[in-house]
C-alpha cells in the first residue's frame, strides 16, 4: 500500500500522508515522500504543493518501533541526517509547500510541517514536540526551525516541557498561519494555493529564495540578494506583463518565462 496519495489539478499537487493509523514517518515513508517531492520539483506544470494527512492524524512523527533499535551514536545520527536532508528539500523548494494539518501533529510530524512554507491547521488539534519525554530531542530540524518561527524563548519552553498545544495557541505564537474548521481545511488550502498559482512563477520563487537566503545570513547579505533578485525580475516578461495589466486594469497573464 502506498504511503502517500498524490492528486494534481489546476497546477496544484496534493500529497496526502497515508500510513494508518497515525501516519508515522518510518524510514520507508520518508523515502517515498522524498521521491514524490523530487518529482514534483522537476515538474514544470506544478506551481504549488499541498501536504496533508489522512484520518485523525497529520503525522505522529517517527516510528517508535524504529527508534527502539537506534542504540548507537552512528545509527541515531544517520537517521537524523536522513530526515533532515528530506525536510531541507521541502524548505528549499522553489515551489511553495502548504501544510494542511488535518489532525494531531507531533514530533517528526510537526518538524515536517515546519519545513513547509505555510501552515494551516484544523481547530482544536494538538501540535507539539514531545521528544524530551522519550529521552531524546527533535532530530529532523525541530531544534533549529521552531526557534526561528516562534522565537527562542517559547521554543525552549515547548521542547523542554514536551506538552502539546492547541491549534489556537499555535496561531497566537505564529507557529501556524490560520485555524480553520475541519470541513473547510482543504478548500482553504486550495484557495490559498490558487491565489499563489495566479501569480508569476519567477516572482514566487524569487520571494522564497530571498527569504531563504535572509534566514541564513546577516541582514546586509540578505538585502544584497534581494537587490539581485529584484534586478533579475525587472528583465522578465512577467514583470512587463504585470505592469501592463495593472495599467490596463485587467488580470495579468503571466508566462512564467525568462526574458
Amino acid at each position: 500500500m502506498p504511503h502517500e496519495l498524490l492528486t494534481v489539478s489546476h497546477r496544484i499537487a496534493r500529497v496526502t500522508l497515508h500510513n494508518p493509523p497515525a501516519n508515522v514517518l518510518s524510514l520507508s515513508v520518508l523515502k517515498e515522500l522524498d521521491r514524490v517531492f523530487r518529482e514534483l520539483e522537476a515538474d514544470d506544470y506544478i506551481k504549488v504543493v499541498i501536504l496533508t494527512g489522512s484520518g485523525r492524524f497529520f503525522s505522529a512523527g517517527a516510528d517508535i518501533n524504529e527508534l527502539v533499535h537506534l542504540n548507537s551514536r552512528l545509527d541515531g545520527s544517520e537517521v537524523s541526517a536522513r530526515g533532515q536532508v528530506f525536510l531541507n528539500r521541502i524548505e528549499r523548494s522553489d515551489k511553495p509547500v502548504i501544510a494542511a494539518i488535518n489532525g494531531t501533529c507531533v514530533g517528526g510530524g510537526l518538524e515536517l510541517a515546519m519545513a513547509c512554507h505555510m501552515r494551516l491547521a484544523v481547530a482544536g488539534i494538538a501540535l507539539g514536540l514531545p521528544e524530551i519525554k522519550l529521552g531524546l530531542i527533535p532530530g529532523f530540524g525541530g531544534t533549529q526551525r521552531l526557534p526561528r518561527i516562534v522565537g527562542p524563548s517559547k521554543a525552549t519552553e515547548l521542547m523542554l516541557i514536551g506538552d502539546s498545544i492547541t491549534a489556537e495557541e499555535a496561531l497566537k505564537i505564529g507557529l501556524i498561519n490560520r485555524v480553520v474548521p475541519a470541513t473547510e481545511l482543504l478548500d482553504v488550502a486550495n484557495t490559498l494555493a490558487g491565489q499563489i498559482v495566479s501569480n508569476g512563477r519567477l516572482a514566487t520563487q524569487a520571494v522564497l529564495r530571498a527569504i531563504r537566503v535572509g534566514l541564513d545570513c546577516p541582514l546586509a547579505e540578505g538585502l544584497a540578494r534581494e537587490t539581485e533578485l529584484f534586478g533579475e525580475l525587472c528583465e522578465s516578461a512577467d514583470k512587463k506583463e504585470g505592469l501592463q495589466a495593472f495599467l490596463e486594469k485587467r488580470p495579468p497573464k503571466f508566462l512564467d518565462s525568462e526574458p
